[in-house]
């Protein structure tokens, strides 16, 4: 039931209030602070498209459209040359996290009328305006791997002390990012503990979504480079965490993109492109099924519970539709 008398709250109190519940919801357990933090991130974005001093109430249907649009057109941040837009699942999830907004809105007499519901912008107007496609070619993703195998060689910056040195880190993030695909959440929250041998194969026990867990072997490359890390990359501290910034903390998942371009950096420029943690985990997931590895094998490596969602990670390669024509399996052997 509603409450009889409408609290006429701002944009931006009610964002405060909503936030502060998602974020006591993460103490039962109910929802996981990494999923909390994105509803906090896209309710600020709200904010600042709509207006901090803007009743919530005042807010109509199309109003709810032209902050759906401008959202959708704005620049992501995390590509060092943003392509014009938002991806179709980023405009989707801030839809989802402003929708639970008034949602609730409408519960706590907030809002008389949900704005959602008179909402006419479709998928396809949103879809629209998708950035370049995620997933590295080839060419490109053998190019950041490659720099990132070579990093453990580079000579330390003169006046560098030893345990302030990030570069087998860095090498250690890239690796795992582009051969194994985690979440950046994932990874971030990694312990050195995580990682066992069994019969010769190092594995990494991944904490994942909704409180599953799953092993994933290394590739021996990976593993050698990880093995390299801890034992003359990584800073002596008490400190369970795997990734250490150089002050000895656990690396927040904010820096992890400034690695990655600082990797980007040492791979040649006809290799080089710009990409995000995510589109190395779809980069992980397309070579893995172009390559037909089991789709099974794949779901169970990103942590997925339902193999349909592999569609969302699995992007078009160049020259791949030629390669599968002339290895028709119906041709075989004439």
């Amino acid at each position: 039931m509603r409450p009889a008398e409408l609290d006429r709250l701002t944009v931006a109190e009610a964002a405060d209030r909503y936030v502060e519940l998602v974020r006591a919801r993460t103490v039962t357990g109910a929802l996981s602070s990494s999923t909390a933090e994105v509803y906090a991130r896209d309710v600020a974005t709200l904010v600042e498209l709509a207006g901090a001093e803007v009743v919530l109430d005042d807010l109509t249907g199309a109003d709810v459209d032209a902050l759906l649009l401008a959202f959708a057109r704005r620049p992501d941040g995390r590509l060092r040359s943003p392509s014009g837009g938002q991806s179709p699942s980023s405009q989707a999830r801030f839809r989802r996290s402003i929708s639970a907004l008034f949602k609730h809105a409408v519960l706590a007499g907030w809002v008389q009328i949900n704005p959602m519901t008179a909402s006419t912008v479709t998928s396809k107007e949103r879809g629209g305006l998708r950035p370049q496609r995620r997933a590295l070619t080839r060419e490109q993703a053998q190019g950041l791997i490659g720099a990132a195998r070579t990093l453990g060689d580079v000579a330390p910056p003169e006046g560098k002390r030893r345990d302030q040195r990030t570069e087998l880190r860095d090498a250690v993030i890239v690796l795992l990012l582009a051969t194994v695909g985690p979440r950046v959440s994932e990874l971030v929250r990694a312990n050195v503990e995580d990682f066992f041998t069994n019969d010769g194969v190092r594995y990494w026990r991944i904490f994942g979504k909704g409180g599953r867990t799953r092993d994933v072997p290394l590739p021996d490359d990976v593993a050698a480079v990880l093995q390299e890390y801890l034992a003359r990359g990584r800073a002596a501290v008490a400190e369970k965490a795997l990734l250490l910034s150089w002050r000895g903390r656990r690396l927040a998942r904010g820096d992890v993109q400034a690695v990655i371009d600082r990797v980007q950096q040492r791979v040649d420029p006809d290799q080089r492109r710009s990409v995000t943690p995510h589109g190395l985990r779809h980069t992980t997931a397309t070579h893995l099924l172009a390559d037909a590895v089991d789709m099974d094998a794949v779901r169970r490596v990103l942590g997925h519970s339902d193999l349909a969602t592999l569609g969302r990670y699995r992007d078009e390669l160049p020259g791949e539709l030629e390669v599968a024509m002339r290895a028709h399996p119906l041709l075989r052997g004439r």
